[in-house]
């Protein structure tokens, strides 16, 4: 007989905790699956980078705790909010873990899952669609393409305390020779960084852009090169959250000539 997942037979039950992606922000971009989970919660644990109008779809009654995790900002510690969801599991609270993006995609959503289940409580998890994906959409640019891009990586520009983090003069050199186009999550604060690793791999007139608050009214986006990347965020003061692209694909951004930069709203 097939393993039916553990969490067909209690979903959104009293006791559960469902992961549910909240998506970039734009609550029209939530899955239907995910609305419904929202309205049958009645504990929400909230990221800060959750919009407010993606809540509209909690019911009146929840319970909604804000829980926050923004990059470079005060954070709630991961240990206290895990301990939270086990205790109004244990409760018999149907709790909710919303959190932006999809969380499988730098959303430690990986440690709570396993955290939960090794507290006995079931769990389950709604996708989300990522920022990076969304970023690029909304700028109605592909993130792959037969001509300029065979595939994309996806990765953090934020490493963890003590860990060396990505090896981008190693990702550079396969960007370039395998056409992968780079989705950096988190990489703002260490710009000057990243820009100097990956000119060691790919050239200064590689299209870049940088998207921030991908999806939502006050989205901006630059349009330029990798060479440029750092003038380019001083001059235009994009900050967090924001995504970082860098591949032939951002050539289909509005037709550009580059290295010109362009800023546009969404």
């Amino acid at each position: 007989m097939k393993h039916q997942p553990e969490t067909q037979a209690h979903p959104f039950h009293p006791g559960t905790v469902t992961l549910v992606g909240a998506g970039p922000g734009d609550p029209e971009l939530l899955t239907l699956k995910a609305v419904r989970a929202l309205s049958e919660a009645t504990v929400l644990l909230v990221d800060d980078l959750v919009s407010e109008a993606v809540l509209a779809h909690a019911s009146p009654s929840a319970r909604i705790i804000h829980v926050g995790k923004r990059g470079g900002c005060k954070s709630t510690p991961q240990a206290f909010i895990e301990k939270l969801m086990i205790m109004a599991a244990r409760e018999g609270e149907v709790v909710v873990r919303l959190k932006g993006g999809d969380p499988f995609i730098f959303g430690r959503g990986g440690e709570e899952v396993e955290h939960l289940r090794a507290a006995g409580i079931p769990v389950q998890v709604v996708n989300g669609i990522t920022a990076g994906l969304a970023a690029m959409t909304s700028l109605n640019a592909p993130l792959t393409h037969r001509e300029h891009a065979h595939g994309v990586i996806f990765v953090t520009g934020h490493a963890k305390p003590g860990d060396r983090g990505t090896d981008w003069p190693q990702l550079a050199a396969t960007a370039r020779d395998a056409k992968l186009t780079l989705v950096i999550y988190m990489g703002v604060s260490s710009a000057a960084h990243i820009q100097t690793e990956l000119l060691t791999g790919l050239p200064a007139s590689t299209p870049l852009a940088v998207i921030q608050r991908a999806s939502l009214p006050d989205q901006r986006h630059a349009v330029t090169t990798l060479g440029g990347l750092l003038t380019t965020i001083a001059t235009e003061q994009l900050g967090s959250p924001a995504i970082i692209v860098v591949g032939d694909v951002v050539r289909g951004v509005a037709a550009i000539d580059l290295p010109q930069t362009l800023i546009r709203s969404a």
